[in-house]
């Protein structure tokens, strides 16, 4: 769709930018890009209107670029783009209040018959999230909202009908989420759900302030950089009175460690205490540095938690459980976190 959008726009002798944007987006294979690939390839008309390249796709007559960019990373940088025509937000449920804040100004290009259009796709999860606040749940009568669910999808395959025949019978707890678009009201398999609905009825997920006075610090959970690794995730937590603030949640796949580091840095984290596992005093076998000298070397503080032996997996998670009651919730930023 943004492609033929895309193409309209040119047709009708207008220029400018088609942004295709996600929350987070750390490569060009996170993006939309691949996907606007394939509905050009799937029309003639789209094929010879567009050059598309390994990394990018612009117009023939040079009116229409495309632009793919990470809210979470790029949005001072979308903040100075200058003519968008087209902003599609794609995988939108993450989006923070800020983000959209800081995106929508920037739609202001119009002319004659036209202005600039906002899109905004993603797969509920809460009905609290900004997106459904902005945009589902708004009086405003310029949005136009759209439901689309497999049942709408003539040619729907008959592999995918199998799997939802089969979450329907096995899993059904979960079923109206992953199949119907209904919200996720339990969070199958997690350690901490009955945890979880206590902070949530009691009002420990919402706004939280960072005091001024107080210790960050930044418990690591460090996972691999290749494609399949398990995720790296950061916690940015004070400890207040007997009050645990979580104020920020931050998780990467197959990252280097420059890009945690980077993200720290971005977010004003400079400061914190680095909390690492065990395996953060783990070198290197080829380069000979740990998780601890490296970020010692970029000016950290650290603090390893000592390897607790046989048994330790299990005294973690009950440990959680027993801090879980105290501990409260910056939602805008940990989203990610709570429904993890």
């Amino acid at each position: 769709m943004a492609a033929l959008k895309g193409y309209q726009f040119g047709m009708g002798g207008i220029s400018g930018t088609i942004l295709c944007a996600r929350q987070f987006q750390n490569s060009l294979a996170e993006s939309s890009l691949e996907e606007i690939k394939r509905a050009i390839e799937g029309h003639d008309f789209l094929k010879d209107y567009y050059k598309v390249g390994e990394s990018s796709i612009k117009s023939i007559d040079g009116r229409i670029a495309f632009q793919f960019s990470g809210l979470d990373r790029n949005i001072a940088s979308i903040k100075s783009m200058g003519r968008i025509l087209l902003c599609w937000v794609d995988e939108a449920e993450p989006v923070t209040e800020t983000a959209w804040q800081t995106l929508i100004p920037t739609l202001r290009e119009e002319g004659e018959g036209w202005r600039a259009e906002l899109w905004v796709t993603w797969n509920p999860l809460r009905d609290n999230a900004p997106v459904e606040r902005r945009f589902r749940f708004s009086n405003n009568e310029a949005i136009k909202r759209v439901e689309i669910n497999w049942s709408d999808n003539p040619k729907f395959p008959k592999i995918l009908n199998e799997a939802r025949l089969d979450d329907l019978k096995n899993r059904p707890e979960t079923y109206k989420h992953i199949w119907e678009g209904a919200y996720l009201t339990a969070i199958q398999g997690a350690y901490y759900q009955k945890e979880m609905l206590a902070a949530e009825q009691e009002g420990r997920i919402g706004r939280v302030a960072r005091d001024p006075l107080m210790q960050m610090r930044a418990f690591w959970d460090i996972g691999g950089t290749g494609a399949k690794a398990d995720a790296t995730a950061i916690w940015i937590a004070q400890f207040v009175g007997r009050e645990i603030r979580v104020l920020d949640y931050y998780e990467a796949q197959g990252q280097p460690l420059s890009e945690h580091i980077g993200w720290l840095r971005r977010n004003g984290y400079e400061k914190a205490l680095m909390v690492l596992p065990h395996d953060g005093a783990t070198k290197d076998r080829v380069h000979n540095v740990s998780f601890e000298s490296a970020l010692n070397d970029a000016g950290f503080e650290t603090q390893v938690i000592p390897h607790q032996g046989a048994g330790a997996v299990k005294m973690r998670i009950e440990a959680v459980r027993r801090i879980l009651p105290s501990v409260w919730f910056h939602e805008e930023t940990t989203v990610l976190c709570i429904k993890n």
